[in-house]
Protein backbone atom coordinates (compact mmCIF):
# COMPACT_ATOMS: atom_id res chain seq x y z
CA UNK A 1 0.00 0.00 0.00
CA UNK A 2 1.34 3.37 -0.75
CA UNK A 3 2.18 5.67 2.25
CA UNK A 4 -1.03 7.99 2.85
CA UNK A 5 -0.45 11.55 1.27
CA UNK A 6 -1.38 12.55 4.41
CA UNK A 7 1.75 11.51 6.06
CA UNK A 8 4.45 12.56 3.46
CA UNK A 9 3.59 16.24 4.55
CA UNK A 10 4.46 15.15 8.19
CA UNK A 11 7.73 13.35 7.18
CA UNK A 12 8.94 16.75 4.87
CA UNK A 13 8.39 19.14 7.44
CA UNK A 14 9.95 17.39 10.44
CA UNK A 15 13.21 17.41 7.52
CA UNK A 16 12.20 20.61 7.18
CA UNK A 17 13.37 21.87 10.29
CA UNK A 18 16.77 20.07 11.14
CA UNK A 19 17.96 20.81 7.46
CA UNK A 20 21.46 22.49 6.88
CA UNK A 21 22.94 25.66 5.51
CA UNK A 22 24.46 24.71 2.46
CA UNK A 23 25.46 27.89 0.35
CA UNK A 24 26.12 31.18 1.06
CA UNK A 25 25.36 34.37 -0.99
CA UNK A 26 27.37 37.54 0.17
CA UNK A 27 26.72 40.91 -0.59
CA UNK A 28 29.30 43.42 0.41
CA UNK A 29 30.11 42.81 4.31
CA UNK A 30 26.91 40.64 4.96
CA UNK A 31 25.55 37.55 4.31
CA UNK A 32 22.71 38.55 2.04
CA UNK A 33 20.79 34.88 1.49
CA UNK A 34 21.59 30.86 2.21
CA UNK A 35 20.64 27.93 0.60
CA UNK A 36 19.69 25.39 2.83
CA UNK A 37 19.68 21.16 2.23
CA UNK A 38 20.56 17.95 2.70
CA UNK A 39 23.43 15.62 1.94
CA UNK A 40 24.07 12.00 1.98
CA UNK A 41 27.12 9.80 0.49
CA UNK A 42 26.80 6.10 1.37
CA UNK A 43 29.38 2.70 -0.28
CA UNK A 44 28.92 0.48 -2.45
CA UNK A 45 28.59 -1.76 0.60
CA UNK A 46 25.55 0.55 2.11
CA UNK A 47 27.35 1.95 5.05
CA UNK A 48 27.45 5.48 5.23
CA UNK A 49 30.13 7.78 4.39
CA UNK A 50 29.10 11.55 5.31
CA UNK A 51 26.08 13.48 5.43
CA UNK A 52 24.69 16.65 6.59
CA UNK A 53 20.73 17.91 7.09
CA UNK A 54 18.48 14.57 7.09
CA UNK A 55 19.24 12.00 5.14
CA UNK A 56 15.89 10.85 5.34
CA UNK A 57 14.38 13.28 3.59
CA UNK A 58 11.70 12.31 1.35
CA UNK A 59 12.11 13.50 -2.05
CA UNK A 60 11.37 12.81 -5.88
CA UNK A 61 14.34 11.66 -7.41
CA UNK A 62 13.40 13.43 -11.04
CA UNK A 63 15.77 13.00 -14.09
CA UNK A 64 18.01 11.49 -11.31
CA UNK A 65 15.74 8.34 -12.11
CA UNK A 66 16.58 8.22 -15.40
CA UNK A 67 19.24 5.48 -15.37
CA UNK A 68 17.30 3.28 -13.48
CA UNK A 69 14.48 3.92 -15.60
CA UNK A 70 16.61 2.35 -18.67
CA UNK A 71 17.96 -0.36 -17.03
CA UNK A 72 14.78 -2.60 -17.71
CA UNK A 73 15.48 -1.47 -21.22
CA UNK A 74 18.65 -3.14 -21.69
CA UNK A 75 18.80 -5.55 -18.75
CA UNK A 76 15.20 -7.32 -20.27
CA UNK A 77 16.44 -7.20 -24.15
CA UNK A 78 14.56 -4.70 -25.90
CA UNK A 79 17.99 -2.66 -26.52
CA UNK A 80 19.51 -5.25 -28.18
CA UNK A 81 16.40 -6.25 -29.77
CA UNK A 82 16.22 -3.19 -31.67
CA UNK A 83 19.88 -2.87 -31.87
CA UNK A 84 20.27 0.38 -30.02
CA UNK A 85 24.03 2.05 -29.87
CA UNK A 86 25.57 2.40 -26.83
CA UNK A 87 25.02 6.42 -27.63
CA UNK A 88 21.48 5.72 -27.79
CA UNK A 89 21.07 4.08 -24.43
CA UNK A 90 23.47 6.95 -22.70
CA UNK A 91 20.32 9.43 -24.37
CA UNK A 92 17.80 7.35 -22.57
CA UNK A 93 19.95 8.00 -19.72
CA UNK A 94 19.87 12.08 -20.54
CA UNK A 95 18.60 15.38 -19.70
CA UNK A 96 19.80 16.52 -22.75
CA UNK A 97 19.85 20.16 -24.23
CA UNK A 98 17.93 19.66 -27.49
CA UNK A 99 20.92 19.37 -29.93
CA UNK A 100 21.22 18.87 -33.31
CA UNK A 101 23.37 15.13 -31.98
CA UNK A 102 20.21 14.33 -29.47
CA UNK A 103 17.70 15.17 -31.81
CA UNK A 104 18.56 12.97 -34.56
CA UNK A 105 19.91 10.06 -31.87
CA UNK A 106 16.28 10.40 -30.54
CA UNK A 107 15.18 10.33 -34.60
CA UNK A 108 17.20 6.90 -34.74
CA UNK A 109 15.65 5.28 -31.81
CA UNK A 110 12.28 6.20 -32.99
CA UNK A 111 13.01 4.68 -37.06
CA UNK A 112 14.64 1.40 -35.24
CA UNK A 113 11.29 0.62 -33.44
CA UNK A 114 9.14 1.58 -36.86
CA UNK A 115 7.15 4.88 -34.55
CA UNK A 116 6.89 8.28 -35.42
CA UNK A 117 7.90 11.53 -33.06
CA UNK A 118 4.20 11.94 -32.50
CA UNK A 119 4.20 8.35 -30.49
CA UNK A 120 6.54 10.70 -28.06
CA UNK A 121 4.55 11.59 -24.32
CA UNK A 122 7.27 13.79 -23.45
CA UNK A 123 5.42 17.45 -24.12
CA UNK A 124 7.63 19.84 -25.86
CA UNK A 125 9.31 22.62 -24.60
CA UNK A 126 12.53 24.84 -25.92
CA UNK A 127 15.74 23.28 -26.57
CA UNK A 128 18.16 23.37 -22.71
CA UNK A 129 20.75 24.74 -24.92
CA UNK A 130 20.64 28.49 -25.99
CA UNK A 131 22.38 27.98 -29.12
CA UNK A 132 19.80 25.85 -30.51
CA UNK A 133 17.10 27.87 -29.62
CA UNK A 134 18.92 30.93 -31.15
CA UNK A 135 18.72 28.85 -34.60
CA UNK A 136 14.95 27.86 -34.01
CA UNK A 137 14.22 31.43 -33.64
CA UNK A 138 16.41 32.72 -36.66
CA UNK A 139 14.74 30.34 -38.59
CA UNK A 140 11.27 30.75 -37.23
CA UNK A 141 10.60 27.41 -36.33
CA UNK A 142 8.94 26.37 -33.23
CA UNK A 143 10.23 23.44 -31.23
CA UNK A 144 9.41 19.71 -31.69
CA UNK A 145 9.22 17.11 -29.37
CA UNK A 146 12.39 15.61 -29.98
CA UNK A 147 13.92 18.64 -28.37
CA UNK A 148 12.42 17.71 -25.32
CA UNK A 149 15.00 16.79 -22.91
CA UNK A 150 13.46 13.87 -22.02
CA UNK A 151 13.02 12.55 -25.59
CA UNK A 152 15.41 9.95 -25.35
CA UNK A 153 14.09 8.38 -22.15
CA UNK A 154 10.55 8.38 -24.02
CA UNK A 155 11.78 6.73 -26.96
CA UNK A 156 13.19 3.67 -24.82
CA UNK A 157 9.83 3.52 -23.04
CA UNK A 158 8.49 2.98 -26.07
CA UNK A 159 10.62 0.29 -27.25
CA UNK A 160 10.89 -1.94 -24.03
CA UNK A 161 6.79 -1.45 -24.41
CA UNK A 162 7.25 -3.27 -28.11
CA UNK A 163 9.09 -5.54 -26.64
CA UNK A 164 6.93 -6.92 -23.99
CA UNK A 165 3.65 -6.55 -25.60
CA UNK A 166 2.41 -3.67 -24.11
CA UNK A 167 0.51 -0.67 -25.63
CA UNK A 168 2.36 1.95 -26.60
CA UNK A 169 -0.49 4.10 -26.31
CA UNK A 170 -0.03 4.08 -22.37
CA UNK A 171 3.36 3.50 -22.42
CA UNK A 172 3.46 6.57 -19.67
CA UNK A 173 0.73 4.91 -17.35
CA UNK A 174 1.28 3.60 -13.94
CA UNK A 175 -0.47 0.27 -14.58
CA UNK A 176 1.39 -0.20 -18.15
CA UNK A 177 4.14 -3.29 -18.01
CA UNK A 178 6.66 -0.70 -18.88
CA UNK A 179 6.30 1.58 -15.55
CA UNK A 180 5.16 -1.34 -13.67
CA UNK A 181 9.17 -2.78 -14.60
CA UNK A 182 10.51 -0.02 -13.70
CA UNK A 183 8.94 1.13 -10.49
CA UNK A 184 10.18 -2.37 -9.30
CA UNK A 185 13.51 -1.58 -10.45
CA UNK A 186 13.76 1.82 -8.54
CA UNK A 187 12.54 -0.29 -5.31
CA UNK A 188 15.37 -2.69 -5.71
CA UNK A 189 18.00 -0.21 -5.88
CA UNK A 190 16.34 1.45 -2.91
CA UNK A 191 16.10 -1.29 -1.03
CA UNK A 192 12.38 -0.90 -0.20
CA UNK A 193 9.28 -2.46 -1.28
CA UNK A 194 7.29 -0.80 -4.14
CA UNK A 195 4.43 0.01 -1.81
CA UNK A 196 6.54 2.38 0.13
CA UNK A 197 7.70 4.55 -2.91
CA UNK A 198 5.59 7.42 -3.08
CA UNK A 199 4.35 8.50 -6.26
CA UNK A 200 4.18 11.57 -8.61
CA UNK A 201 3.48 13.19 -12.45
CA UNK A 202 6.70 14.26 -13.44
CA UNK A 203 7.37 16.81 -15.88
CA UNK A 204 7.54 14.57 -18.50
CA UNK A 205 4.57 13.15 -17.46
CA UNK A 206 5.61 9.65 -16.96
CA UNK A 207 5.44 8.38 -13.09
CA UNK A 208 8.02 9.63 -10.78
CA UNK A 209 9.15 8.48 -7.53
CA UNK A 210 10.06 9.56 -4.20
CA UNK A 211 11.96 8.21 -1.77
CA UNK A 212 14.86 9.39 0.89
CA UNK A 213 18.31 11.18 -0.04
CA UNK A 214 19.80 8.22 1.70
CA UNK A 215 18.27 5.83 -0.65
CA UNK A 216 19.29 8.04 -3.55
CA UNK A 217 22.58 7.60 -2.87
CA UNK A 218 22.21 4.01 -1.79
CA UNK A 219 21.26 3.74 -5.35
CA UNK A 220 23.94 5.31 -7.45
CA UNK A 221 26.48 3.14 -4.88
CA UNK A 222 25.04 0.16 -6.07
CA UNK A 223 24.93 1.33 -9.90
CA UNK A 224 28.13 2.31 -9.93
CA UNK A 225 29.93 -0.31 -7.95
CA UNK A 226 28.84 -2.86 -10.76
CA UNK A 227 29.75 -5.85 -8.16
CA UNK A 228 27.45 -8.52 -7.57
CA UNK A 229 24.97 -7.80 -5.21
CA UNK A 230 22.35 -10.80 -3.53
CA UNK A 231 19.41 -9.41 -5.00
CA UNK A 232 20.77 -8.36 -8.42
CA UNK A 233 20.71 -10.72 -11.24
CA UNK A 234 22.97 -11.44 -14.03
CA UNK A 235 21.23 -9.31 -16.83
CA UNK A 236 20.31 -6.38 -14.66
CA UNK A 237 24.41 -6.19 -13.01
CA UNK A 238 25.52 -6.53 -16.96
CA UNK A 239 22.84 -3.55 -17.30
CA UNK A 240 24.18 -1.38 -14.92
CA UNK A 241 27.89 -1.77 -16.61
CA UNK A 242 26.70 -1.01 -19.85
CA UNK A 243 24.73 2.20 -18.72
CA UNK A 244 27.63 3.11 -16.51
CA UNK A 245 30.06 3.05 -19.43
CA UNK A 246 27.65 3.94 -21.38
CA UNK A 247 27.19 7.29 -19.51
CA UNK A 248 30.99 8.02 -19.19
CA UNK A 249 31.87 7.60 -23.02
CA UNK A 250 29.47 9.88 -24.18
CA UNK A 251 28.95 12.91 -21.53
CA UNK A 252 27.90 15.13 -24.05
CA UNK A 253 24.77 12.96 -24.63
CA UNK A 254 23.68 13.02 -21.14
CA UNK A 255 23.88 16.88 -21.03
CA UNK A 256 24.89 18.95 -23.47
CA UNK A 257 28.21 19.98 -25.49
CA UNK A 258 28.97 23.02 -23.07
CA UNK A 259 27.50 24.31 -20.19
CA UNK A 260 25.55 21.27 -18.41
CA UNK A 261 26.87 19.97 -15.31
CA UNK A 262 26.55 16.80 -15.94
CA UNK A 263 28.64 16.80 -19.00
CA UNK A 264 31.42 18.72 -17.48
CA UNK A 265 31.09 16.46 -14.38
CA UNK A 266 32.01 13.34 -16.01
CA UNK A 267 34.34 14.90 -18.69
CA UNK A 268 36.05 16.37 -15.77
CA UNK A 269 36.23 12.98 -13.60
CA UNK A 270 37.54 11.43 -17.02
CA UNK A 271 35.98 8.40 -15.89
CA UNK A 272 35.44 8.17 -12.19
CA UNK A 273 31.95 9.08 -11.72
CA UNK A 274 28.89 9.32 -13.43
CA UNK A 275 26.54 12.27 -12.52
CA UNK A 276 22.99 12.86 -12.92
CA UNK A 277 21.07 15.98 -11.97
CA UNK A 278 17.40 15.94 -10.97
CA UNK A 279 14.72 18.79 -10.73
CA UNK A 280 14.10 20.47 -7.93
CA UNK A 281 17.89 20.73 -6.48
CA UNK A 282 17.97 17.24 -7.05
CA UNK A 283 21.47 16.41 -7.75
CA UNK A 284 22.98 11.93 -7.72
CA UNK A 285 26.24 10.87 -8.55
CA UNK A 286 27.97 7.73 -8.74
CA UNK A 287 31.15 7.29 -8.12
CA UNK A 288 33.17 3.95 -9.28
CA UNK A 289 35.33 1.88 -7.39
CA UNK A 290 39.06 3.36 -6.75
CA UNK A 291 41.90 2.96 -4.57
CA UNK A 292 40.47 5.42 -2.01
CA UNK A 293 36.44 4.10 -2.60
CA UNK A 294 37.14 0.47 -3.02
CA UNK A 295 33.28 0.07 -3.24
CA UNK A 296 32.89 3.29 -4.90
CA UNK A 297 30.00 5.64 -3.43
CA UNK A 298 26.79 7.25 -4.13
CA UNK A 299 26.44 10.87 -3.48
CA UNK A 300 22.82 12.25 -3.51
CA UNK A 301 21.75 15.89 -1.84
CA UNK A 302 18.66 18.12 -2.38
CA UNK A 303 18.63 21.77 -2.24
CA UNK A 304 15.71 22.42 0.08
CA UNK A 305 14.94 25.68 -2.22
CA UNK A 306 14.84 23.78 -5.23
CA UNK A 307 17.37 26.15 -6.38
CA UNK A 308 19.18 24.32 -9.80
CA UNK A 309 21.32 27.11 -10.79
CA UNK A 310 23.56 28.85 -8.34
CA UNK A 311 23.33 26.19 -5.26
CA UNK A 312 23.68 22.86 -6.51
CA UNK A 313 26.02 22.94 -8.43
CA UNK A 314 28.31 24.98 -5.74
CA UNK A 315 27.12 22.02 -3.11
CA UNK A 316 28.17 18.90 -5.73
CA UNK A 317 31.24 20.27 -5.99
CA UNK A 318 32.42 21.37 -3.07
CA UNK A 319 31.11 17.68 -1.70
CA UNK A 320 33.08 15.64 -4.49
CA UNK A 321 36.07 17.76 -2.92
CA UNK A 322 35.73 17.24 0.51
CA UNK A 323 35.32 13.33 -0.28
CA UNK A 324 38.57 13.83 -2.65
CA UNK A 325 37.41 12.55 -5.83
CA UNK A 326 37.40 16.00 -7.40
CA UNK A 327 41.40 17.78 -6.73
CA UNK A 328 43.86 19.11 -8.91
CA UNK A 329 43.23 19.26 -12.82
CA UNK A 330 39.40 17.66 -12.52
CA UNK A 331 38.35 20.52 -9.63
CA UNK A 332 40.18 23.50 -12.25
CA UNK A 333 37.82 21.86 -15.22
CA UNK A 334 34.78 22.54 -12.91
CA UNK A 335 35.83 25.87 -11.29
CA UNK A 336 33.18 27.96 -13.25
CA UNK A 337 30.24 25.61 -11.51
CA UNK A 338 31.95 26.09 -8.28
CA UNK A 339 31.47 29.48 -7.17
CA UNK A 340 29.38 32.48 -8.77
CA UNK A 341 29.88 36.22 -9.00
CA UNK A 342 27.39 38.32 -7.64
CA UNK A 343 26.79 41.68 -10.53
CA UNK A 344 24.93 44.73 -10.09
CA UNK A 345 22.96 45.92 -13.28
CA UNK A 346 26.09 47.62 -14.32
CA UNK A 347 27.74 44.12 -14.62
CA UNK A 348 30.09 45.16 -11.20
CA UNK A 349 30.83 41.87 -9.09
CA UNK A 350 29.59 43.11 -5.55
CA UNK A 351 29.64 39.68 -3.81
CA UNK A 352 29.47 36.00 -4.25
CA UNK A 353 27.73 32.46 -3.77
CA UNK A 354 29.97 30.16 -1.80
CA UNK A 355 29.67 26.99 -0.25
CA UNK A 356 29.68 27.54 3.59
CA UNK A 357 29.60 23.65 4.94
CA UNK A 358 31.79 21.00 6.01
CA UNK A 359 30.00 17.50 5.75
CA UNK A 360 30.00 15.17 8.98
CA UNK A 361 32.20 12.17 8.19
CA UNK A 362 30.86 8.83 9.59
CA UNK A 363 32.88 6.31 7.62
CA UNK A 364 36.46 5.69 5.67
Amino acid sequence: MQPSPEALPDRENRAVSASAPLVKVNRGSITESRHRGHVVAIDGQGKLIASLGTPHTITYLRSSAKPFQAIPLVALGAADRFGFSEQEIALACASHSGEPIHVELALSMLRKIGLEPSALKCGIHEPFSAEATRVLREQGKTASVLQNNCSGKHAGMLALALYLGAPTETYDHPDNAVQIAIRETVAKFAECSVNELAVGVDGCGVPVFGISVKAMALMYARLAAVAPVSDLDKSTLAACRRIVDAMIAYPELIGGTTDRLDTEMMRAARGRLISKVGAEGVYTAGVLPCNEWPNGFGLALKIEDGDDYRARPTVVIESLRQLGVLRDDSLEAVSQFARFAVKNRRGDIVGEVIPAFELQRTHS
